[in-house]
């Protein structure tokens, strides 16, 4: 069987933008090449050379390692990266709709 998958990427300005997917919303910072990613489940780094598919990847997690376990920790650390990702967005959207008004 089939599933549907859900994905939606926001430029918010050059170097900048915002993943929306069906696990949760992340934020992308860098250029092509090379980027770093902020999401749900933790900060992802990327450097890679474009064209080839050849790429690197390190993550370091919220929860990650036997003693952060949500049965140690519960989740607190998904719940406040969450929040301090969304916090970010919501700081990046207000400044650039402020830019925008005080240009016109």
């Amino acid at each position: 069987m089939g599933y549907l998958r859900l994905f939606r990427r926001v430029r918010l300005a050059p170097g900048i933008s915002l993943n929306l997917s069906g696990s949760g919303p992340s934020l992308s910072l860098g250029v092509r090449g090379a980027h770093v990613t902020l999401g749900r489940t933790g900060v992802r780094k990327t450097v890679g050379i474009p064209g080839t598919g050849l790429f690197y990847t390190s993550r370091h997690g919220w929860n990650s390692g036997v003693h952060s376990s949500s049965a140690v920790h519960g989740d607190e650390g998904t719940v406040s990266g969450a929040i301090v990702l969304c916090v970010l967005v919501a700081a990046i959207v207000a400044f650039f709709l402020w830019a925008i008004i005080a240009l016109h």
